[in-house]
């Protein structure tokens, strides 16, 4: 971590967009705190019920599709009333994985929420773990946690799994530094490193110190860290909601 003086970065960005899945025919809620902590961003709430192989889309959605719409609806109303944008999308599937990255990549989500339950966010924890897309991770981060008035405390954990090839202090003091341009003060940041045989497995075990965890894919598919084995641990094992930032597109890389 330098300290070096950083002119913070106000310019004005598309606000970030949430994808957010819920099982909707299973009372999946997203708590009032995510809800008043994502205010700034825009969201997109996709309800979906993963069906037997047997069933036909055709027959679900014709029995259950009204209720699964009315729950994804009030969760819609939740977010719009804090003034933000709300598409909202309603599937029945047969596979969860295939449905959750299809609507991702339709929808250009910035990342995607694993809602566990919490309550005040006021400690954020953002866990660098590997190769990750640094400016959409800050650009997320800050939009959510620089507002005027808001005093959540971010730490920002480089970990350390395969020394070499992944330098996880210059890492995490990268994200520190770009956090510091896109206007969090120092006051609010702490930086930490550390080393870890199973990375995934420590950020399940710290996170009932947090009251959010933000990761990047870390050059994994975005399914594979929400939904393979590891990523199982975070969104199960987790005490706090997990928000993980997606890639930026190839093509929209070449671009900024």
């Amino acid at each position: 971590m330098t300290d070096t003086d950083t002119t913070p970065d106000l310019s004005i960005r598309e606000p970030p967009k949430v994808l957010i899945p819920v099982r909707v025919l299973e009372g999946q809620a997203v708590p009032e705190p995510l809800v008043d902590f994502l205010a700034p961003s825009d969201v997109v709430v996709l309800g979906y019920h993963v069906l037997p192989e047997q069933t036909p889309t055709e027959q679900a959605s014709m029995q259950f599709e009204d209720r699964a719409r009315t729950a994804v609806e009030d969760i819609a109303e939740r977010f719009a009333a804090a003034g933000r944008r709300v598409e909202t999308r309603v599937v029945f599937t047969h596979d969860r994985d295939q449905t959750v990255e299809r609507v991702a990549s339709e929808v250009d989500a910035t990342a995607l929420l694993l809602p566990n339950p919490t309550g005040q966010i006021e400690d954020v924890l953002v866990a660098v773990r590997g190769a990750i897309d640094v400016s959409r991770l800050a650009d997320l981060v800050a939009t959510l946690c620089a507002s005027p008035g808001n005093h959540v405390s971010v730490t920002v954990w480089g970990l350390a799994h395969d020394a070499a090839d992944f330098d996880a202090e210059a890492a995490a003091d990268r994200v520190y530094e770009t956090l510091r341009t896109r206007g969090l003060p120092t006051s609010q940041l702490t930086v930490e490193t550390s080393t870890a045989e199973r990375p995934v497995v420590d950020i399940v075990d710290r996170s009932d110190e947090f009251d959010v965890i933000v990761m990047g894919e870390g050059g994994q598919s975005l399914l594979s860290v929400l939904f393979g084995d590891d990523a199982e641990r975070v969104a199960e094992g987790a005490v706090a909601p997990v928000l993980v930032v997606r890639d930026r597109p190839a093509a929209d890389e070449a671009s900024s």
